[in-house]
C-alpha cells in the first residue's frame, strides 16, 4: 500500500476510533452520576413511601440543609441504565437495514450529534422523567453509532477481522476509561454534574465533523450481494451466535452498569472511589482488547470467549461473596479483562463465517448484544431491592456460565463461511 493510500485509512480509522469514544461517553456517564443523579431528582422518604419518586421535580442538587434527604430506590436506578439500552436496541434496529441501503455515513453523523443533544438533555434536567429521556435520547445516538462503525472498520480492514474489532473495541474502554477518570476528579473538584454534561457536548460535534470528511466504504465488497437477513436466521449457527452475543451484553454489562454503585452502596467505598473502580475496569478492559488485536490472528476465537466466560463467572462469585471488600472490588475491575474480548470477537466470528451479512447481520447481532444491556442491570436492582446488593450482582455469575455451553456448540460447528 502506497503512502497515498495510508493516509486515509489512518483517517478513517482515527474518526472511527473517536466516534466508539463518543459511544463509551454515552454509556458510562450515566452510571458514574448514578448516586448523585439519586440525591438531585429522586423522591423524599416522604415522597417514595407515598409513590411520588418518578414524579418529584424538585430542585436538584444534594439535600439542602435542613431539607429533606432524596434518593431513587434501586429498581429506578436499574432503569436509568435499562433506559439507555432501550435506546441503544431501537437506534440499531431502525439503523441496520437503513444503512445497507442509503450507507452508513450519514447515520454515523446523525449518532454523534444524537448523543450531544441527550448530553443537554441531561444537563438541563430537572426531574427524574427527563433523566429517563436523556438516558434514552443518549442511547439511541449510541446505537446508532454501534451499529455503523463495526461493519465500517470491518469493510475497510477485511482480512484480519479478529484484531480490527478488537483493536475498535479498545477505544470504548478507552473512553470509558476517559470518562470515569474525567468525572471522578470534576465532581471531586466541586464541579456540577450538569457542567461536566454540558463540556462533554463538543467531542460529539468534532465527531461528527471527522464523519462529514470521511470517505466510507460500502459495507458489502464490490462484487457480492448482500446475504438477506431471513437467510442468516434460518442458520443454527448465526442463531447461537445471536444467543452468545447477548449473554455477552449480560455479562459485560451488569458489572458496567452497577460498579460504581456497588461500591458506594454495597461495600461501602467512597463516591471517587466508585467511579475509580469503574476506571480500573475499563483500563483493564482496554489493555485485554489491544492484547486481543495482537494475538488475533494466532488464537482461535472460540477458545479464547470460553476462558474468559470461565473467568468471568469466577470473579462475579468474588465480587459478590468476598469476606473482604478489597478483595471484592478488586474482582470488580478484574473483571474488565474477563470480558474485554468477548464482544468484539464474536461479531468477527460471526463476520468471518457470514462475510457478506452486511449492516443488517450487525444490527441484529448488535440488538441482541444490547438486550444484555437492557435485561442484567434492571434484574441486578430488582434482586438488589428484594434482597440485598451482594446478590443483585451475583446474578452476573449465570450469564458466562451458559455461554459456555453455547461456545463449546459453535466451535464444534465452525466451517467454511457462508456467502449466500
Amino acid at each position: 500500500m502506497t503512502d497515498n493510500h495510508k493516509q486515509p485509512l489512518a483517517f478513517a480509522l482515527a474518526v472511527n476510533y473517536a466516534g466508539m469514544v463518543c459511544l463509551a461517553v454515552a454509556v458510562n456517564l450515566p452510571p458514574l452520576l448514578m448516586t448523585t443523579l439519586s440525591s438531585a431528582v429522586g423522591a423524599t422518604r416522604e415522597q417514595a413511601k407515598e409513590g411520588g419518586a418518578a414524579a418529584n421535580s424538585g430542585t436538584p442538587g444534594e439535600a439542602a440543609a435542613g431539607q429533606p434527604e432524596r434518593s431513587l430506590t434501586e429498581e429506578q436506578k436499574g432503569r436509568i441504565s435499562a433506559a439507555i439500552f432501550i435506546g441503544l436496541v431501537v437506534g440499531i434496529v431502525l439503523t441496520g437495514p437503513l444503512a445497507d441501503r442509503l450507507g452508513a455515513k450519514p447515520f454515523a453523523i446523525a449518532g454523534s450529534l444524537l448523543v450531544g443533544a441527550g448530553l443537554a438533555v441531561l444537563g438541563f434536567a430537572r426531574s427524574y422523567a427527563a433523566v429517563l429521556g436523556a438516558a434514552l435520547l443518549m442511547g439511541l445516538g449510541a446505537g446508532v453509532l454501534d451499529m455503523v462503525l463495526s461493519p465500517i472498520v470491518a469493510a475497510l480492514q477485511p482480512e484480519g477481522r479478529t484484531s480490527a474489532m478488537n483493536w475498535l473495541h479498545s477505544f470504548y474502554s478507552i473512553g470509558a476509561v476517559a470518562t470515569a477518570l474525567g468525572v471522578s476528579e470534576a465532581l471531586e473538584r466541586g464541579m456540577g454534574w450538569r457542567t461536566v454534561s454540558f463540556a462533554l457536548i463538543p467531542l460529539c460535534v468534532l465527531v461528527a465533523a471527522g464523519f462529514v470528511g470521511m470517505r466510507v466504504p460500502r459495507l458489502v465488497a464490490d462484487g457480492y450481494d448482500r446475504m438477506r437477513l431471513r437467510r442468516l436466521c434460518r442458520e443454527p449457527y448465526f442463531l447461537a451466535a445471536l444467543a452468545a452475543i447477548f449473554l455477552v451484553g449480560c455479562t459485560e454489562l451488569a458489572m458496567a452498569q452497577w460498579l460504581p454503585a456497588y461500591a458506594e452502596e454495597g461495600l461501602g467505598f467512597s463516591k471517587v472511589a466508585g467511579g475509580r473502580a469503574l476506571m480500573g475496569f475499563y483500563v483493564v478492559m482496554a489493555g485485554g482488547r489491544i492484547a486481543g488485536g495482537l494475538v488475533g490472528h494466532r488464537v482461535r476465537a472460540t477458545s479464547l470467549m470460553i476462558g474468559c466466560c470461565a473467568l468471568a463467572a469466577c470473579l462475579y462469585a468474588v465480587a459478590s461473596f468476598a469476606p473482604w471488600r478489597a478483595a471484592a472490588l478488586a474482582a470488580c475491575g478484574a473483571m474488565g479483562l474477563a470480558v474485554s474480548c468477548l464482544w468484539p470477537s464474536m461479531l468477527a466470528v460471526a463476520a468471518d463465517r457470514f462475510p457478506h451479512g452486511g449492516a443488517s447481520m450487525f444490527a441484529l447481532l448488535a440488538a441482541f448484544g444490547n438486550g444484555g444491556g437492557i435485561l442484567m442491570p434492571w434484574l441486578v436492582g430488582a434482586v438488589a431491592g428484594a434482597t440485598s446488593m451482594a446478590w443483585g450482582m451475583a446474578t452476573g455469575i449465570l450469564p458466562p456460565v451458559l455461554m459456555v455451553a453455547l461456545l463449546v456448540w459453535m466451535a464444534q460447528h465452525h466451517t467454511k463461511p457462508k456467502t449466500g
